[in-house]
């Protein structure tokens, strides 16, 4: 198997900063979308159109690592949430099992690990989280489980804390920050089997990841 990173939702919030990151790493990268338009080239990744609503198998070929980064936005309806936050993502793990990817990074969120404590209007999108989770830790595929607080588009700062802040206005993290922790994680190759919760905090990442 080529030393390739496939990044699922690579047009997303997340995954537009991730994807030149990847790029000035020399981080071999196919990235996914639906459209190639939405999505500037780089030098080292190779843009490939495919629907996570359809059959999108054919993207992991010569992959051993993958990211996921797709959410179906705040604006859609519950539908999207489950074609794509659950079901995308389970569709995305069965594959990487069959493909025998190394390493599945799953941008997930806060909140995913109890549904039913969070806000009422977020506890579909919460579940669908949950059991994308569910169902990437019972795979055996080998996984690092991000939880990222509250995300932000203020510039990142390098620096997170992976434990739950106790204010609430604390309990966010830029989107570039979320990018450099899923970047780090691929050149560490780890941690692997962990869930991690991401937040603006104060430890430099490459010492906060791995």
């Amino acid at each position: 198997m080529n030393e390739r990173t496939l990044v699922i939702g690579s047009s997303g919030n997340i995954g537009k900063l991730l994807v030149p990151m990847l790029a000035k790493a020399g981080i071999p990268t196919v990235a996914m979308v639906r459209d190639k338009s939405k999505l500037e080239r780089h030098e080292g990744i190779e843009i490939v159109e495919a629907d996570l609503e359809k059959d999108f198998g054919h993207v992991f070929e010569g992959c051993n690592r993958v990211v996921f980064c797709a959410g179906s936005g705040p604006d859609t309806g519950l539908d999207k949430t489950f074609l794509v936050d659950l079901w995308g993502a389970r569709k995305a793990v069965a594959q990487a099992k069959k493909h025998g990817v190394e390493q599945f990074v799953m941008v997930s969120s806060m909140g995913a690990g109890d549904p039913e404590a969070g806000p009422q209007a977020m506890r579909p999108y919460l579940i669908a989280k949950h059991l994308a989770d569910e169902g990437l830790i019972q795979s055996g595929v080998p996984y690092t489980i991000l939880r990222p607080g509250q995300l932000t588009d203020v510039d990142g700062s390098g620096r997170i804390t992976t434990t739950v802040p106790e204010q609430s206005d604390d309990q966010k993290v830029p989107r570039e920050d979320v990018a450099s922790v899923i970047l780090e994680t691929l050149r560490k190759g780890a941690p692997l089997n962990e869930i991690v919760d991401i937040y603006q905090g104060e430890e430099a990442i490459e010492k906060a990841i791995g």
